[in-house]
Protein backbone atom coordinates (compact mmCIF):
# COMPACT_ATOMS: atom_id res chain seq x y z
CA UNK A 1 0.00 0.00 0.00
CA UNK A 2 1.44 3.39 -1.00
CA UNK A 3 1.76 6.23 1.50
CA UNK A 4 -1.11 8.33 0.06
CA UNK A 5 -3.47 5.34 0.09
CA UNK A 6 -2.33 4.43 3.62
CA UNK A 7 -3.05 7.97 4.81
CA UNK A 8 -6.42 7.90 3.07
CA UNK A 9 -7.27 4.59 4.73
CA UNK A 10 -6.27 5.90 8.17
CA UNK A 11 -8.31 9.07 7.64
CA UNK A 12 -11.55 7.41 6.57
CA UNK A 13 -11.26 4.56 9.06
CA UNK A 14 -10.57 7.02 11.87
CA UNK A 15 -13.46 9.23 10.76
CA UNK A 16 -15.83 6.25 10.70
CA UNK A 17 -14.81 5.24 14.22
CA UNK A 18 -15.19 8.83 15.39
CA UNK A 19 -18.69 8.98 13.88
CA UNK A 20 -19.55 5.76 15.70
CA UNK A 21 -18.28 7.28 18.95
CA UNK A 22 -20.52 10.30 18.38
CA UNK A 23 -23.43 7.95 17.62
CA UNK A 24 -22.90 6.12 20.92
CA UNK A 25 -22.94 9.45 22.73
CA UNK A 26 -26.16 10.46 20.98
CA UNK A 27 -27.77 7.16 21.98
CA UNK A 28 -26.85 7.82 25.60
CA UNK A 29 -28.30 11.33 25.39
CA UNK A 30 -31.48 9.86 23.88
CA UNK A 31 -31.65 7.38 26.80
CA UNK A 32 -31.35 4.35 24.53
CA UNK A 33 -34.24 5.39 22.29
CA UNK A 34 -34.54 2.82 19.50
CA UNK A 35 -34.39 5.55 16.84
CA UNK A 36 -30.94 6.55 18.10
CA UNK A 37 -29.43 3.36 16.71
CA UNK A 38 -25.62 3.75 16.47
CA UNK A 39 -25.39 1.97 13.11
CA UNK A 40 -28.06 4.21 11.59
CA UNK A 41 -26.54 7.39 13.04
CA UNK A 42 -23.05 6.41 11.90
CA UNK A 43 -24.27 5.78 8.35
CA UNK A 44 -25.97 9.18 8.29
CA UNK A 45 -22.92 11.01 9.67
CA UNK A 46 -20.50 9.33 7.26
CA UNK A 47 -22.87 9.93 4.34
CA UNK A 48 -22.99 13.64 5.20
CA UNK A 49 -19.18 13.81 5.16
CA UNK A 50 -19.00 11.96 1.83
CA UNK A 51 -21.54 14.31 0.28
CA UNK A 52 -19.86 17.42 1.68
CA UNK A 53 -16.42 16.33 0.46
CA UNK A 54 -17.71 14.99 -2.90
CA UNK A 55 -16.01 11.67 -2.16
CA UNK A 56 -17.25 8.68 -4.22
CA UNK A 57 -18.50 5.77 -2.15
CA UNK A 58 -16.10 3.43 -3.98
CA UNK A 59 -13.18 5.47 -2.64
CA UNK A 60 -14.56 5.31 0.90
CA UNK A 61 -15.21 1.55 0.61
CA UNK A 62 -11.63 0.84 -0.49
CA UNK A 63 -10.20 3.04 2.24
CA UNK A 64 -12.15 1.35 5.06
CA UNK A 65 -11.18 -2.21 4.15
CA UNK A 66 -10.07 -2.83 7.74
CA UNK A 67 -13.60 -2.29 9.05
CA UNK A 68 -15.04 -4.48 6.31
CA UNK A 69 -12.54 -7.23 7.16
CA UNK A 70 -13.43 -7.08 10.86
CA UNK A 71 -17.13 -7.70 10.14
CA UNK A 72 -16.40 -11.42 9.87
CA UNK A 73 -14.61 -11.82 13.23
CA UNK A 74 -17.20 -9.58 14.91
CA UNK A 75 -20.03 -11.83 13.72
CA UNK A 76 -18.13 -14.98 14.74
CA UNK A 77 -17.59 -13.47 18.20
CA UNK A 78 -21.33 -13.84 18.78
CA UNK A 79 -20.59 -17.55 19.03
CA UNK A 80 -19.15 -17.00 22.53
CA UNK A 81 -22.49 -16.28 24.26
CA UNK A 82 -24.06 -18.99 22.07
CA UNK A 83 -21.60 -21.55 23.47
CA UNK A 84 -22.35 -20.38 27.02
CA UNK A 85 -26.10 -20.79 26.47
CA UNK A 86 -26.04 -23.94 24.36
CA UNK A 87 -28.00 -25.93 26.97
CA UNK A 88 -30.89 -23.46 26.66
CA UNK A 89 -30.79 -23.67 22.89
CA UNK A 90 -30.98 -27.47 23.08
CA UNK A 91 -33.92 -27.32 25.50
CA UNK A 92 -35.84 -25.07 23.10
CA UNK A 93 -34.76 -26.72 19.84
CA UNK A 94 -38.27 -27.38 18.53
CA UNK A 95 -39.46 -23.80 19.09
CA UNK A 96 -36.20 -22.44 17.71
CA UNK A 97 -36.46 -24.58 14.58
CA UNK A 98 -40.08 -23.65 13.88
CA UNK A 99 -39.42 -19.97 14.60
CA UNK A 100 -36.43 -19.88 12.27
CA UNK A 101 -38.29 -21.60 9.45
CA UNK A 102 -41.31 -19.32 9.82
CA UNK A 103 -39.18 -16.18 10.06
CA UNK A 104 -36.96 -17.06 7.12
CA UNK A 105 -39.83 -17.99 4.80
CA UNK A 106 -41.92 -14.97 5.84
CA UNK A 107 -39.03 -12.58 5.16
CA UNK A 108 -38.30 -14.01 1.73
CA UNK A 109 -41.88 -14.30 0.52
CA UNK A 110 -43.10 -10.96 1.89
CA UNK A 111 -40.21 -9.12 0.24
CA UNK A 112 -40.95 -10.62 -3.17
CA UNK A 113 -44.69 -10.00 -2.71
CA UNK A 114 -44.12 -6.31 -1.97
CA UNK A 115 -41.98 -5.93 -5.10
CA UNK A 116 -44.69 -7.62 -7.15
CA UNK A 117 -47.49 -5.48 -5.69
CA UNK A 118 -45.64 -2.24 -6.47
CA UNK A 119 -44.65 -3.28 -9.97
CA UNK A 120 -40.96 -3.82 -9.33
CA UNK A 121 -38.67 -5.72 -11.68
CA UNK A 122 -37.81 -9.40 -11.41
CA UNK A 123 -34.19 -8.43 -10.74
CA UNK A 124 -35.30 -6.34 -7.76
CA UNK A 125 -37.40 -9.23 -6.48
CA UNK A 126 -34.41 -11.57 -6.64
CA UNK A 127 -32.29 -9.05 -4.71
CA UNK A 128 -35.08 -8.70 -2.14
CA UNK A 129 -35.44 -12.45 -1.60
CA UNK A 130 -32.32 -12.97 0.61
CA UNK A 131 -32.53 -9.58 2.37
CA UNK A 132 -32.82 -10.97 5.93
CA UNK A 133 -29.57 -12.94 5.64
CA UNK A 134 -26.28 -11.46 6.73
CA UNK A 135 -24.82 -9.24 4.00
CA UNK A 136 -22.16 -11.60 2.52
CA UNK A 137 -24.70 -14.42 2.25
CA UNK A 138 -27.35 -12.10 0.79
CA UNK A 139 -24.90 -10.96 -1.89
CA UNK A 140 -23.83 -14.52 -2.77
CA UNK A 141 -27.41 -15.79 -2.95
CA UNK A 142 -28.56 -12.82 -5.03
CA UNK A 143 -25.77 -13.47 -7.52
CA UNK A 144 -26.82 -17.12 -7.78
CA UNK A 145 -30.52 -16.42 -8.40
CA UNK A 146 -30.17 -13.48 -10.79
CA UNK A 147 -30.30 -10.45 -8.48
CA UNK A 148 -27.85 -7.58 -8.15
CA UNK A 149 -25.43 -8.33 -5.25
CA UNK A 150 -24.84 -4.64 -4.49
CA UNK A 151 -28.60 -4.06 -4.27
CA UNK A 152 -28.99 -7.16 -2.09
CA UNK A 153 -26.33 -5.81 0.27
CA UNK A 154 -28.10 -2.45 0.49
CA UNK A 155 -31.44 -4.11 1.21
CA UNK A 156 -29.84 -6.34 3.85
CA UNK A 157 -28.31 -3.33 5.62
CA UNK A 158 -31.50 -1.25 5.44
CA UNK A 159 -33.52 -4.23 6.64
CA UNK A 160 -31.13 -4.75 9.55
CA UNK A 161 -31.44 -1.11 10.60
CA UNK A 162 -35.25 -1.21 10.41
CA UNK A 163 -35.26 -4.42 12.47
CA UNK A 164 -32.90 -2.93 15.05
CA UNK A 165 -35.10 0.15 15.45
CA UNK A 166 -38.41 -1.71 15.63
CA UNK A 167 -37.82 -5.24 16.95
CA UNK A 168 -38.27 -4.57 20.67
CA UNK A 169 -41.29 -2.30 20.21
CA UNK A 170 -43.04 -4.69 17.82
CA UNK A 171 -42.43 -7.73 20.02
CA UNK A 172 -43.50 -5.84 23.15
CA UNK A 173 -46.72 -4.84 21.34
CA UNK A 174 -47.56 -8.51 20.77
CA UNK A 175 -46.49 -9.29 24.36
CA UNK A 176 -43.28 -11.16 23.48
CA UNK A 177 -40.64 -10.08 26.00
CA UNK A 178 -38.58 -13.25 26.58
CA UNK A 179 -34.94 -12.48 25.87
CA UNK A 180 -34.41 -15.68 23.89
CA UNK A 181 -37.35 -14.93 21.60
CA UNK A 182 -36.24 -11.31 21.12
CA UNK A 183 -32.70 -12.39 20.29
CA UNK A 184 -33.85 -15.06 17.83
CA UNK A 185 -36.19 -12.61 16.11
CA UNK A 186 -33.42 -10.00 15.82
CA UNK A 187 -30.94 -12.49 14.37
CA UNK A 188 -33.43 -14.03 11.96
CA UNK A 189 -35.06 -10.82 10.72
CA UNK A 190 -32.32 -8.24 11.12
CA UNK A 191 -29.05 -10.14 10.93
CA UNK A 192 -25.93 -8.53 12.44
CA UNK A 193 -27.19 -4.98 12.92
CA UNK A 194 -30.31 -5.93 14.85
CA UNK A 195 -28.39 -8.64 16.71
CA UNK A 196 -25.78 -6.13 17.87
CA UNK A 197 -28.61 -3.91 19.12
CA UNK A 198 -30.14 -6.62 21.34
CA UNK A 199 -26.91 -8.46 22.24
CA UNK A 200 -25.95 -5.78 24.77
CA UNK A 201 -29.08 -6.56 26.79
CA UNK A 202 -27.90 -9.98 28.04
CA UNK A 203 -25.97 -13.11 27.10
CA UNK A 204 -29.28 -14.85 26.41
CA UNK A 205 -30.26 -12.19 23.86
CA UNK A 206 -26.81 -12.44 22.24
CA UNK A 207 -26.80 -16.25 22.11
CA UNK A 208 -30.14 -16.58 20.35
CA UNK A 209 -29.36 -13.66 18.07
CA UNK A 210 -26.17 -15.43 16.97
CA UNK A 211 -28.16 -18.60 16.39
CA UNK A 212 -30.65 -16.64 14.30
CA UNK A 213 -27.92 -15.12 12.13
CA UNK A 214 -26.20 -18.42 11.41
CA UNK A 215 -29.19 -20.65 10.83
CA UNK A 216 -31.18 -18.06 8.89
CA UNK A 217 -28.18 -17.59 6.62
CA UNK A 218 -28.08 -21.35 6.05
CA UNK A 219 -31.84 -21.56 5.42
CA UNK A 220 -31.71 -18.62 3.03
CA UNK A 221 -28.85 -20.17 1.07
CA UNK A 222 -30.80 -23.44 0.78
CA UNK A 223 -34.33 -22.16 0.23
CA UNK A 224 -33.88 -18.95 -1.80
CA UNK A 225 -32.74 -20.73 -5.02
CA UNK A 226 -35.71 -23.13 -4.75
CA UNK A 227 -38.17 -20.28 -4.20
CA UNK A 228 -36.58 -18.22 -6.96
CA UNK A 229 -36.92 -21.07 -9.45
CA UNK A 230 -40.57 -21.52 -8.48
CA UNK A 231 -41.37 -17.79 -8.60
CA UNK A 232 -39.76 -17.40 -12.01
Amino acid sequence: MTLPSLMQSMWWTGLTLACYGVALGLRKLARDNALANPALLTILLVAMVLLASHTPYATYFRATWVITFLLGPATIALGIPLAKNFARVRENRLGVGLGLLAGSLTSMLCGVLLVHLFGGSKELAMAMLPKAATTPIAMAVATQIGGQPALAATLAIVGGIIAAVTVQAVLAFVKVTDGHAVGLAAGTGGSGIASAHVARLSDGHAAFAALGIGLNGLLTALLAPVLAAYLK
